[in-house]
């Protein structure tokens, strides 16, 4: 492998799958980036780029902290010698070199950057600045903010055509996608994504063949919305489900695919492309092993694609010839984004990797809905020092006040109150407390707040 080398999503012909990749997830509560051998499908390790939540030996929470907080998104560049990490809380975007795992340029942006992806020729990185509205495009070698490209509010990823002459940008808080001219700088196109699809997308992928660009909605749980790149139109909206997240692409036997993974639904979706503006034809919906699906990407070969399970800390790897799960493994905590990196030079497979956020237990729990309709589960994570209860729910009643709580067989304790959204969901429900130690077996949501409490405000989301 020292020929051309060609990064995923890839149209047939690209290399196959070498112990020289890598795939890499962002691991928000731990704070870490897993590095994985895919030729092995083996856990190397993991770079950590600050403590883990609420650890109290770093006073992550205080003052004093001036580490990363919530590792989330993740790009690299064409030639797969750098790897890009955002911290979202910490405005924080990292340069890793692939071949030492070692961070060698940090630099910081503006308010909750979300993902940032290496331009055609690797010399610029371009970072969606989500929590205000514009593009920052940085010299990386120089470590410096060379232009900012204003968008609509909440831009949340960019991704380049495959000759790296366009950009698209979507935005979590506007309907609409920018098309922008990557040698101005300027947007030359605005397309308004329908009603029906409204509520904002998270993040998004165009096709290797620069035909599709899919876009995932989590806010509203819903839908996916296929635009066609060339012609910049909305060529499909597709009911999905809650939690919709990542989508990508691989093409098997001829055939032409998108795998969109749905959180909500511990699902990965599979439809078959149409090449003719019909929409897409669901093939197969893979259940995964583990809960809430999030990051996703292929092998530059076509024949594997590998998911973050954000609320079972693991990853899956998919056989794309038979659509099923062939392995699970045990990574960071609570991953996000994730890559696959080809390389045509050896890695150093563990230099600089420790073992922040290995090992550590979790569990899943069904989640008991009484006094209304719904359902759910809970996930469990052990932190340094407490344990970090996420709840997610479906099919409440919208706009209305829950209460979790935490049971041991003879006693409960309540754990949160939060609101389901417009939609009767609740996306991600936070809290933390001593679970394990407690010996608490269960987790039930009822309306209302707790016994002499007073009503809090509403929860924010989270994408």
């Amino acid at each position: 492998m020292h020929g051309t080398l060609i990064q995923a999503p890839a149209l047939p012909g690209a290399q196959q799958i070498s112990g020289n990749d890598r795939v890499y997830t962002a691991d928000q509560s731990s704070n870490t980036v897993s590095v994985i051998n895919p030729a092995t499908n083996t856990v190397l390790g993991t770079i950590a780029l600050g403590k883990p939540r609420l650890d109290p030996s770093a006073d992550v929470l205080g003052a004093m902290y001036d580490g990363e907080i919530d590792v989330h998104g993740l790009g690299f560049s064409r030639d797969g010698k750098w790897l890009d990490v955002i911290d979202v809380t910490t405005n924080a975007v990292h340069i890793i070199d692939t071949a030492t795992n070692q961070v060698v340029r940090t630099m910081y942006v503006g308010r909750a950057p979300h993902e940032g992806f290496f331009s055609l020729d690797g010399t610029r990185l371009w970072v969606a600045v989500r929590g205000q509205d514009y593009i920052s495009v940085l010299d990386w070698r120089a470590g410096k903010e060379v232009d900012r490209i204003r968008t609509e509010d909440g831009p949340s990823k960019v991704v380049f055509s495959p000759d790296g002459k366009l950009a698209y940008v979507n935005h979590l808080r506007a309907s609409r996608v920018d098309m922008i001219d990557v040698a101005s700088h300027r947007i030359i196109k605005r397309l308004p994504i329908p009603e029906q699809a409204g509520g904002g997308s998270s993040d998004m992928a165009i096709s290797p063949d620069g035909r599709d660009i899919w876009l995932g909605m989590p806010t509203n749980g819903r839908t996916t919305a296929v635009v066609n790149a060339r012609t910049f139109r909305v060529e499909a909206v597709l009911n999905t489900g809650p939690r919709t997240n990542h989508p990508n692409f691989v093409t098997v036997d001829g055939v032409d695919y998108a795998y969109q993974t749905v959180g909500g639904l511990n699902q990965t979706l599979v439809y078959r492309r149409s090449k003719t503006g019909a929409p897409p034809t669901l093939v197969k919906t893979i259940h995964n092993n583990g809960h809430g699906p999030h990051g996703i990407w292929p092998s530059p070969d076509n024949t594997r694609i590998y998911v973050a399970l954000q609320n079972s800390d693991a990853a899956d790897v998919i056989d794309t010839h038979t659509n099923s799960v062939i392995k699970t493994l045990p990574i960071g905590q609570s991953p996000m984004a994730l890559v696959y990196v080809a390389r045509n030079t050896p890695a150093t497979s563990t230099n600089s990797l420790g073992r922040q956020g290995l090992g550590m237990r979790t569990q899943n729990l069904p989640l008991s809905v009484t006094g209304s309709s719904g359902q759910g589960t809970a996930l469990i994570r052990a932190l340094p020092g407490i344990n970090e209860v996420t709840i997610g729910a479906t099919g409440l009643p919208p706009n209305q006040q829950f209460t979790a709580y935490a049971g041991d067989g003879t006693r409960t304790t309540a754990l949160m109150t939060m609101m389901s959204n417009q939609f009767g969901n609740i996306d991600e429900g936070l809290s933390y407390s001593y679970f394990f130690a407690n010996h608490c077996t269960s987790v039930t949501l009822k309306p209302g707040t707790p016994p002499g409490e007073h009503e809090p405000g509403p929860a924010m989301p989270q994408a």
